[in-house]
């Protein structure tokens, strides 16, 4: 009897303990990456970025993208935007974009996106290169 509620104890103090770790996430736990940083210009062109958890290393998968900004603020131009489009993605935690690079060199691209869990936009900025 008495191992019954040691062993209680010790699952409660587990299931505690586990509920805190993860209540103390923030918005900064978690980082995009390009997938590519160099990507060939013109009106087809694929962006790809993975959400890291920054605490594990690990993808986070079904986060929800919610703005994206494509432009070219590494050139001075930060005015030059063009459209993004959403595309499937065959990986989890894998996000792909179609967009139209008009331009060779640096383009900005910011994201902001919701995690599962978490009250804190997740955003992010990264620099790519457009390569004729």
């Amino acid at each position: 009897m008495t191992s019954y509620f040691f062993n209680r104890r010790i699952l409660g103090s587990a299931i505690f303990l586990a509920s805190t770790v993860t209540s103390f996430a923030a918005a900064t736990d978690y980082e995009f990456r390009l997938i590519q940083p160099e990507i060939a210009q013109g009106p087809e062109a694929t962006v790809a970025v993975r959400l890291i958890d920054k605490r594990t290393e690990r993808t986070v998968p079904d986060a929800v993208i919610f703005t994206t900004r494509l432009d070219m603020a590494p050139e001075g131009m930060e005015a030059m935007t063009t459209s993004v489009e959403a595309m499937p993605s065959t990986e989890p935690g894998v996000y792909v974009f179609k967009t139209n690079l008009s331009m060779g060199g640096g383009w900005r691209f910011k994201l902001a996106a919701k995690v599962q869990g978490e009250t804190d936009t997740v955003q992010g900025e990264l620099v790519l290169q457009a390569k004729p």
